[in-house]
């Protein structure tokens, strides 16, 4: 027995070592056309972060691989992007023919899966965003840029400020993945965007319906994923400079970027960035006041790449300090104000004035004010065993949220919160076995967070989830593929007692005369997810997609614990730690066609919801705490549960024919239909539920003109947002509407939002120079015929009625013509940007 022991552990050993011997990939990249090879070409593995680029005769070589079984991707500008499994074992080599084409389509994806995988072969719904469709576009934040995607929605504050919305869900339902790992903040808040620097983000992967089972809870509607620039090939090193400025809110975006790989195969990047804006403009409103932003994004990675697998270390800072807009008017002009507080002035009492032209074009904002701190620092490793690997990343983050409403004390933060947290995701994939691959593993997330200012609407609070995992994918033939797997999670939530004295200050437990403002209290929660699903290939060119997942969410702090005015509504909010965990069942299906001329995709989508959470307005109950500050009474909300229902789905056409090479036709259409079940109808609809909306964009390329611009392009699109007609009434007194004294803003919350067109045009190209790239120029112009509107998701479509134009609340961005260039360059030799 002892000496089979033994044997067992040599055999081990070996298999591991045998890891570590001498793999290469090498190959030659053509063209299918005339089959000369294709030099620049990039041939990556995304299990590795690694990357190979071709010589003059389109020939590259990768060396160091551990064995194992990868899919590669191969791209090139002007080309189609293809991927193919390959297994790496000794010399191994791997040839691939590129197809021109104009439309870039990245086909392997990360999200979701338990290791790089074919988005073909993918059961889940995936939708892609490419640095290319990035460029060509104009936002100002990193939400706004993929929000008018299928199936994505935002929900805003103004231009800083949007949170994710996939298929009619957002808030905690949402989970952000951002450099690898979980982005740990307070997703619970109105007010509160996410963190991320848009210029750091090279690519987006967004996951529509239950991701639970590769991120376990807060990814029941699905998973954004910010996807950083991959690594160079050996020996380059390269950098870029961006400038894009903005007409309508006076944008400035400077940014400076470097990395490198050397010989020897470590790693490296760098980037500093800044963005600021004024306050933006539209038809009816003029400048909308405090709508101004900057944020200032530092981060920087380092790697090693070896045989034996990688190692990486990522850290980044990102600051923004963004106003609040509270939409309120002068009476006689319609006109927006600021809030101002002058000591020998009414006491120094605040305030209302209109503000200056000078203060209109302000890049500081004035109170109501926030500052936003997220630092994280990320450990990402990956080893190879045999011919499999242990993946092990690791996060610490910190996120400090303030916010400043008093202009008697502008530097005061009155909500001040802060955390520390961790995070872990460890796990195991097999090596190929025939079709078969698997994965198992645990991750998790500890946060605490604590309030250090002088209103708490949230109780100080810990918590501590972990889950484990099973992933496995079978190749049944060359058309049939299965996918699905098992998580359980547990969460255990800390709510800490907390007391204070009649001006909010933290006093001891028991101190005559203070408040226990909120009760300690600890809850358990715990969850079963589960997926399983399969893609056919009908032909070469036509599949079908079917998928079933089961995800869980926690309860969040404010579901918990909230005993508070909720800022930014001025209603008063009651948690329950006796709530129960969401769980949801969604099934999706998908038709899809990719051929050489046409993409065309339509998914369908049922999501039932038990125990959905939302806060119910409690009859005749008011809390009166602040009405001595000038809130007045505050409508009771108890956080209370339900069932609902979500359905609808995305169709994506793509017509590029390829004997008009030079023409791209792309067309979606995003639908989503939800609300409560057995409830009465006035509050049955769920709240920030989009509408129905159409995109269409035309886009000609023009390969060269003349002997100085190449690549270029001209595009025009349209975007049709349809009328609104299932209003949440209740949202209307949860923003802290007095139905009596604003009788046309209650009138607004209870009838249809309008719907709304608007028109784009962009036009760009590379400048050539001497024969190499100069830059990249962008112009893009949103809102062409500069159309007042006022977009359902936007949190200010309820604010202060203009007696000036009848209108109620605040409207969207007017006309907006976007200026971007971009300048990139090389330091070696061999990452030399020439011209295509």
């Amino acid at each position: 027995m002892r000496t089979s022991k033994i044997l067992l552990l040599i055999a081990f050993v070996f298999a591991g070592l045998s890891a570590f011997a001498q793999n290469t990939l090498t190959g030659k990249i053509t063209d299918t056309t005339n089959s000369n090879g294709l030099p620049g070409a990039v041939v990556y593995i995304a299990d590795l972060k690694k990357a190979a680029q071709t010589d003059a005769t389109g020939t590259y070589t990768m060396n160091d691989l551990p064995k194992g079984t990868y899919v590669i991707e191969v791209q090139m500008l002007g080309y189609a992007d293809r991927e193919q499994t390959v297994t790496v074992n000794g010399s191994t080599t791997f040839n691939m023919a590129l197809s021109a084409s104009e439309v870039e389509e990245h086909e392997v994806v990360v999200t979701g899966t338990s290791k790089a995988s074919s988005m073909q072969h993918t059961p889940q719904a995936i939708t892609e965003v490419s640095k290319e469709y990035l460029n060509e576009n104009s936002s100002t934040n990193v939400i706004d840029a993929v929000a008018q995607t299928p199936g994505v929605w935002g929900i805003t504050d103004g231009q800083s400020i949007s949170k994710p919305v996939i298929r009619g869900l957002g808030y905690n339902r949402v989970l952000t993945v951002n450099d690898g790992v979980e982005q740990v903040d307070q997703p619970w808040f109105d007010e509160f965007g996410i963190e991320a620097d848009p210029d750091a983000v090279n690519r987006y992967e967004i996951l529509k319906g239950p991701g639970s089972l590769a991120y376990g809870s807060d990814a029941i509607a699905g998973v954004l994923n910010l996807i950083p620039e991959q690594a160079l090939p050996n020996g380059q090193t390269q950098g870029d400079v961006l400038f894009n400025y903005q007409t309508n809110n006076g944008l400035i975006n400077n940014m400076a970027h470097i990395a490198g790989t050397t010989n020897g195969g470590v790693s490296w990047s760098a980037r500093v960035d800044n963005i600021m804006a004024h306050a933006y403009q539209n038809p009816y409103d003029g400048y909308v006041i405090n709508s101004q932003f900057s944020n200032f994004n530092a981060d920087g990675t380092i790697g090693i790449h070896r045989k034996w697998g990688y190692s990486q270390l990522h850290a980044s800072y990102f600051s923004m300090w963004t106003g609040i807009v509270d939409g309120a008017r002068d009476s006689a002009t319609g006109l927006q104000m600021r809030q101002v507080s002058y000591p020998d002035l009414n006491g120094g009492a605040p305030s209302y004035e209109i503000a200056t032209k000078q203060e209109e074009m302000s890049y500081t904002p004035f109170v109501i004010y926030q500052h936003i701190q997220h630092d994280k620092l990320v450990w990402d490793n990956s080893l190879a065993v045999g011919g499999g690997h242990i993946n092990a990343i690791f996060s610490y983050q910190k996120n400090v949220r303030q916010e400043f409403n008093d202009p008697t004390q502008p530097n005061s933060a009155d909500i001040w919160y802060y955390s520390d947290a961790v995070t872990y995701d460890l796990r195991y994939v097999s090596p190929q076995l025939g079709g078969f691959n698997f994965s198992v593993g645990s991750n998790g997330v500890s946060q605490t967070s604590q309030s250090l200012g002088t209103f708490m609407l949230i109780p100080n609070y810990n918590y501590l989830t972990m889950g484990g995992f099973a992933i496995a994918n079978e190749k049944i033939n060359d058309k049939f593929y299965l996918s699905g797997g098992v998580r359980y999670d547990t969460r255990t939530f800390n709510g800490i007692d907390h007391w204070v004295d009649s001006t909010q200050v933290p006093v001891a437990a028991n101190t005559p005369g203070g408040i226990h403002e909120f009760t300690g209290f600890t809850s358990h929660f715990s969850g079963m997810s589960w997926s399983i699903g399969g893609t056919y290939d009908i032909t070469k060119n036509v599949y079908v997609k079917v998928n079933a997942a089961q995800g869980w969410r926690a309860p969040n702090v404010a579901e918990c614990g909230a005993n508070g005015v909720h800022d930014g509504t001025v209603v008063w909010e009651l948690g329950d730690p006796s709530l129960k965990p969401e769980t949801n069942t969604e099934i999706d299906g998908t038709f899809g066609i990719n051929c050489k001329d046409v993409t065309f995709e339509a998914n369908y989508f049922i999501n039932n919801i038990n125990d959905f959470i939302y806060a119910k307005g409690i009859p005749d109950s008011v809390n009166n705490t602040f009405t001595s500050i000038g809130l007045g009474p505050a409508p009771v909300y108890k956080y209370t549960q339900g069932q609902a229902r979500l359905s609808g789905g995305e169709v994506v056409l793509d017509v590029h024919p390829s004997t008009l090479s030079w023409v791209d036709l792309n067309v979606s259409l995003s639908m989503v239909d939800g609300g409560l079940l057995n409830v009465p109808d006035s509050v049955h609809v769920l709240p920030f539920v989009p509408p129905t909306r159409v995109t269409a964009d035309l886009k000609f390329h023009i390969n060269k003109i003349g002997e100085n611009i190449r690549d270029a392009y001209f595009k025009i699109g349209v975007l049709n947002e349809s009328q609104q007609n299932k209003i949440y009434q209740q949202y209307a007194i949860y923003n802290g509407i007095d139905i009596a004294n604003s009788p046309q803003i209650y009138a607004a919350s209870k009838a249809a939002t309008a719907g709304y067109t608007l028109f784009n045009a962009g036009i760009g190209g590379d400048i050539i120079t001497n024969g190499h790239k100069f830059c990249e120029l962008y112009i893009i112009c949103n809102n062409l015929l500069n159309t007042g509107y006022m977009d359902y998701m936007s949190r200010f479509k309820y604010y202060a009625y203009n007696p000036y134009d009848n209108r109620v609340g605040v409207f969207n961005m007017g006309r907006n013509v976007s200026i971007k260039l971009i300048i990139p360059f090389a330091l070696s030799k061999n990452s030399e940007i020439k011209a295509d």
